[in-house]
């Protein structure tokens, strides 16, 4: 039985040939384990349509060259099999320098995309606000500012990638800084524009007496599937890395009630860009202002704990507190093999802000939904207001939130006892 969000369709049309490279760099601390960073890296390149994977492989480094990333020997090794392979894109999943890159597509004669590279291009790909397609280009300028060994020509381009694959442009070498500079200084103007008509969503959304539960998580863990679940609509849910890229909110009435607004964000993934943390930190403001946040894990992943860290770390730079309530929920318990998973629920069993659960089988999700509504209600704290006659938006919107359970009318105002969580005591103060 074929899994739903295992069903990734291989797009139609010409493709091209893809190598894929996991540079393992020695001499670096804590590096992640080569085998599973190289998957990663081919489920990256999978998810840009038009390109077919024909080789793949981890490369083993002392330390990188300053010229040419690789080593001479290394070099001429891996230029026999590019050839052989009839290859026209290398993918490296690391860093490489302007110098490297023209250096080794010289010496390869093939086009190379960095990490970077690729996620940008992906984004572009998958982009479908028109705020999401700004944050990219300004994204993407931002990085081919640094290289200048690109053309920009994508931003003639209605849609799809950025120009690094194919495209009229990818043979151009030269750049004009003042022309991306004039670039990004109109993209930013128009990303200014959509961000007010964002605050005036998020003034209308602040009047809905729900609150928020946000779903993060490291790109591929069943985000949207679990939102599927809990909403019952169709958002995209595949077996490929950054499915779902700008967030989609839903209302939505839990078994047991509770009313809340979900929201389903982008992916995360180790080494993210940092244009794009900086680009995106509007699109995950509803992050910001969660009432509830829930961290979705891929439990039966080789590198789950790093990919938790990595969340919690993207988390931070993005500036959510601890002070916001969080559960964690280890998904995919049904690939889980049976001797590793009784030793997982006992661990999960033994804290509060953990639940297993299987978002594809429907298996924990009762115990999910009564741990939100449980966590909602554990945040809010009581307290007495007192308004004056003058204050009457602010009586209006306690009342809209329902968050008042009593009212006394004085000689002046009011004074009011109202139960509310964190969030919307924040919004209170900012009336």
């Amino acid at each position: 039985m074929t899994r739903p969000d295992q069903d990734a369709e291989t797009p139609a049309g010409p493709s091209e040939r893809a190598f894929v490279l996991h540079p393992d760099i020695t001499s670096t601390p804590d590096r992640r384990d080569a085998k599973a960073g190289l998957e990663e890296a081919v489920a990256l390149a999978e998810a840009l349509p038009g390109l077919e994977i024909v080789g793949s492989e981890v490369v083993g480094l002392r330390a990188p060259q300053p010229g040419t990333l690789f080593g001479s020997g290394k070099l001429e090794e891996l230029k026999t099999r590019i050839k052989a392979a009839d290859v026209g894109l290398v993918l490296v999943d690391g860093p490489v320098t302007p110098v490297q890159q023209r250096n080794l597509e010289k010496e390869w004669g093939v086009k190379l995309l960095d990490r970077t590279g690729l996620i940008l291009e992906i984004f572009a790909d998958r982009a479908a606000t028109r705020e999401g397609v700004l944050q990219v280009e300004l994204a993407a300028l931002s990085y081919q500012r640094t290289r200048l060994v690109r053309a920009w020509t994508h931003l003639e381009r209605q849609r799809g990638g950025l120009g690094f694959v194919g495209g009229p442009g990818e043979t151009q070498i030269e750049a004009d800084r003042r022309a991306i500079d004039d670039a990004i200084n109109r993209i930013r103007r128009q990303i200014e524009k959509v961000v007010k008509t964002r605050a005036l969503h998020r003034a209308s959304r602040a009047k809905v007496p729900f609150p928020v539960v946000a779903l993060v998580g490291y790109t591929n863990a069943g985000k949207s599937t679990l939102f599927n679940r809990l909403t019952g609509a169709e958002v995209l849910a595949k077996d490929m890395l950054f499915a779902t890229l700008d967030p989609t909110m839903r209302g939505v009435t839990l078994t047991t009630g509770q009313k809340v607004i979900l929201s389903d964000t982008v992916g995360f993934i180790s080494d993210l860009p940092h244009q794009l943390v900086a680009a995106f930190r509007a699109t995950l403001e509803e992050v910001l202002s969660a009432d509830l946040i829930c961290h979705v894990r891929d439990i039966s992943h080789a590198e789950t704990d790093e990919q938790a860290e990595d969340v919690e770390t993207i988390l931070h730079e993005l500036g959510v507190g601890d002070e916001t309530p969080r559960l964690e929920i280890w998904n995919k318990i049904d690939l889980v093999p049976d001797a590793a998973r009784e030793p997982l629920e006992v661990l999960a069993a033994r804290r509060e802000d953990v639940l297993t659960l299987s978002a594809w089988t429907g298996e924990g999700m009762e115990a999910l939904v009564e741990r939100v509504t449980e966590a909602l209600d554990g945040v809010r704290t009581e307290t007495t207001l007192t308004l004056g006659f003058a204050e009457g938006r602010q009586h209006a919107w306690l009342h809209e939130q329902r968050v008042v359970t009593d009212e006394r009318q004085t000689e002046t105002g009011w004074e009011i006892d109202v139960r509310w969580t964190p969030t919307q005591e924040r919004r209170f103060g900012d009336l």
